[in-house]
């Protein structure tokens, strides 16, 4: 597969995929950024609570799949905007024929899996050498991380790691924002019942939750293994503004 990396606005991505299927990514993402833009300028509530925000369903399929796992999550609906946007990227490639495809959108990556794949955790000093064993599995699925000590992310809680794996993506990453929000300290009790908390959401396969040397986990999520992280590799803003 072909790695590109690019950004536009405040979106940095990380685009894995055939290079006939490259532009398409691309062109998907702006879109969407496109109809979210358009959106939060007809009412700017929409881009600023903390809150579900209800929709009308003749609203954009994209905004009403955010408002839908914003819900779901008690979130609000930009804290899914990454998850789908990244999703519909792949949406859009498999619709053309790609049978493997991966967009990592700072964090939040949708999959399409013919071969397997390794995704390492990257949360700072606090999650280091951590990493995911993928296989395939039907369909386009899921990982999110949300972190409360690093990256852009509004968070209110203190999470290294927030991890949410769902076959909904904009599901996956409202419920990572939830489940950051739920590590107020880095007790084992208290990392236990936020993961517990997580996946008793209906559609969540798994969580994983890291703060302070401390790690848990629960659901069904992919192997844990050690892996070697590559610091270029991490998907950020790297063009200065």
């Amino acid at each position: 597969m072909n790695r590109r990396h690019f950004e536009v606005g405040e979106t940095a991505v990380t685009i894995l995929c055939d290079e006939a299927f490259l532009p398409l990514a691309r062109e998907s993402i702006f879109r969407s950024r496109d109809v979210i833009e358009r959106f939060i300028r007809d009412d700017p509530l929409f881009g600023v609570t903390l809150e579900p925000y209800e929709v009308k369903r003749h609203a954009h399929p994209l905004i009403v799949r955010m408002c839908d796992a914003a819900a779901v999550a008690d979130v609000g609906p930009m804290a899914a905007v990454a998850g789908a946007i990244a999703e519909q990227a792949v949406m859009d490639m498999r619709d053309a024929g790609a049978e493997q495809a991966v967009v990592d959108n700072g964090g939040d990556i949708a999959f399409l899996l013919r071969d397997e794949v390794t995704v390492a955790l990257y949360a700072g000093e606090g999650v280091q050498g951590l990493g995911f064993r993928i296989p395939p599995r039907k369909g386009i699925f899921g990982m999110c991380t949300s972190s409360g000590t690093i990256g852009p992310s509004i968070s209110f809680g203190m999470a290294d790691a927030a991890t949410v794996m769902a076959d909904n993506v904009a599901l996956a990453d409202a419920c990572a924002t939830r489940l950051g929000n739920l590590v107020s300290d880095d007790s084992d009790e208290t990392l236990s019942e936020a993961v517990g908390r997580i996946v008793a959401v209906a559609g969540i396969d798994g969580a994983l939750a890291a703060a302070g040397g401390r790690i848990a986990m629960k659901g069904r999520l992919p192997d844990l293994i050690r892996v070697a992280a590559d610091p270029s590799k991490i998907t950020k803003v790297e063009i200065s503004l």
